[in-house]
């Protein structure tokens, strides 16, 4: 096997996958049946800086040549062979947020990341002049909003792209952005698989009225779906990545997506009717839709996969951390009854008690709110557990509902597509944190959404390995396939995984649960007022 191996990397029959995450680089170097044969990491973490959450150009630099480098080092040990080339290259990043550049490829502000919720001014103008939800952190609320500032830099804009999209645009020279991506840029249309063009209308409109020298479609990347070449890896783009000059010129590069088009990937969730679900710090739900829906909402926005189809994504800012905290708290009780529990035994034994609770949690409520929750209008984070005196107030019960106030918010959002929209959910992927435990978050999501679930064990390779299989993809001989058929044939045939439908005595509890979660919400919001 490890012979084999070391033929097709000597061939260049692979494909690399590097996603820049939140708080880690990762590159996944697969074989040509997207097999992860290699990998590599580097931890780095956003600065704070005059008001705005960034990550400067050296960090980004930096970051992705060492944990190229760490890849290639991988290689070695591995398999003995010095890496010089793959068959396809293709680079993922956390959503959005706002890199624009000037005529000479100059950053003319630093990077503002999807965590920046300082255009929310501009994306509420947005969406009432779209009649289409735009959240803060995409990218053209970022740029309204900077005109509205009067931000001096407005007028020297002749490029704006995202991270990976610059990423990219300087290995290749190609100034290009996958569908799923750009959906989050601007608005597309899924039939022309194009910005949205009566609102590139409307929105050039505005720029005329504050005098801006350009129109928006001559600033944003081009759109590409899956399948399609991006350009390829030129002399110079070789030496940034890695500057021992190993790497050989010339590769194929996929279209740059962002993290939610490589987790719908990575999941095998590109089809209408299905969707995932990544619970960890925060969580986002994704469902393929058959078609619009009816009107805008705010707690939903529209994005589409990596070959343009529409989707509904519900993101929530708060899912595990409030647990997290419990856990600790346990523990300290269990190490000041001299016993001593590893952290993930403690995760396992509440969880697993959580099941022996009452169907709606005994009357118990919790609120997981660390942070602020837009989808519930919460505007700061104030955790909060809260009870009647006939409440049954005891162990499973009390880890129940903090489970059930993980995706309590997911809830409301999804409810809002699955009720409201009658949008068809017959699976979903479950991903993350909250997933480790086997059956308990898995069973608890499937209540929440009356939908099976399916965790599977190549789920934990994330995003670098969802965008490695879009490289192998770009360059597959088997052109005549969709990406759907790619991965159902040649990605997911054979994976492993456990599928648990929902057990309808846990619907009805978790319905009874979302209901006095909505019926309490005007508590936790008071206490922000209160407690300061």
């Amino acid at each position: 096997m490890e012979k084999d191996v070391k033929k097709l990397i000597q061939q260049g029959k692979t494909a690399l996958g590097i996603e820049f995450g939140s708080t880690r680089i990762k590159a996944v170097l697969v074989d040509e049946n997207n097999v992860p044969v290699a990998s590599g990491a580097h931890d780095w973490e956003n600065r704070y800086e005059n008001g705005i959450w960034t990550y400067s150009l050296e960090d980004i630099w930096t970051g992705v040549r060492h944990c190229y480098q760490e890849m290639a080092v991988d290689v070695k040990n591995k398999y003995g062979v010095t890496l010089k080339t793959v068959g396809a290259i293709g680079f993922s990043a956390m959503m959005h947020g706002y890199m624009v550049f000037d005529k000479a490829g100059e950053l003319l502000v630093p990077f503002r990341t999807w965590r920046n919720n300082c255009a929310a001014p501009a994306a509420e103008k947005l969406t009432a002049l779209f009649g289409y939800h735009i959240p803060a952190r995409w990218s053209v609320a970022h740029l309204y909003q900077a005109i509205l500032n009067g931000e001096e830099h407005v007028k020297d804009i002749a490029f704006q792209t995202t991270l990976e999209g610059y990423v990219h645009w300087k290995l290749t020279g190609k100034k290009v952005i996958g569908i799923g991506e750009a959906s989050g840029m601007f608005p597309v249309d899924s039939k022309t698989k194009k910005y949205n063009a009566s609102m590139l209308e409307k929105f050039d409109a505005l720029l005329a009225e504050h005098k801006a020298p350009f129109r928006l479609e001559n600033i944003l990347p081009e759109i590409l779906v899956a399948g399609e070449e991006a350009g390829r890896l030129t002399e110079e783009g070789a030496k940034l990545l890695d500057p021992s000059g190993n790497l050989a010129a010339g590769i194929p590069f996929c279209p740059p997506e962002g993290d939610a088009g490589t987790g719908m990937v990575a999941t095998n969730s590109v089809k209408k009717r299905t969707g995932n679900v990544s619970a960890g710090t925060s969580v986002f739900a994704m469902i393929v839709l058959e078609k619009e829906l009816s009107k805008a909402y705010p707690e939903i926005d529209l994005v589409t996969t990596p070959v343009g189809d529409l989707v509904g994504m519900v993101h929530c800012n708060n899912c595990t951390s409030d647990i997290n905290g419990w856990v600790d708290v346990f523990g300290e009780f269990a190490k000041l009854c001299g016993v001593n529990m590893s952290k993930a035994d403690l995760y396992n034994a509440l969880y697993v008690e959580s099941e022996n609770g009452d169907k709606d949690c005994g009357g118990l409520l919790a609120y997981n709110y660390v942070s602020n929750e837009h989808i519930t209008r919460v505007d700061e984070g104030r955790p909060m557990f809260v009870r009647t005196s006939e409440s049954k107030f005891n162990l499973a019960n009390l880890f129940r509902a903090h489970l059930f106030s993980a995706l309590g918010a997911l809830k409301v959002g999804c409810d809002i597509m699955l009720k409201e929209e009658g949008v068809k959910l017959e699976a979903i992927t479950g991903h993350g944190g909250l997933f480790k435990t086997p059956h308990v978050g898995q069973s608890y999501l499937a209540a929440a959404i009356n939908a099976p679930v399916t965790v599977m064990k190549t789920a934990g390779e994330g995003g670098a390995w969802g965008i490695a299989i879009l490289a192998n993809y770009a360059v597959s001989k088997e052109r005549g396939e969709s990406l759907e058929e790619y991965l159902d044939h040649k990605v997911f045939a054979d994976q492993e995984g456990v599928t648990l439908a929902p057990d309808p005595e846990d619907v009805a509890g978790f319905e009874a649960f979302a209901k006095r979660y909505v019926e309490g919400l005007p508590i936790v919001r008071k206490a922000v007022e209160c407690m300061r």
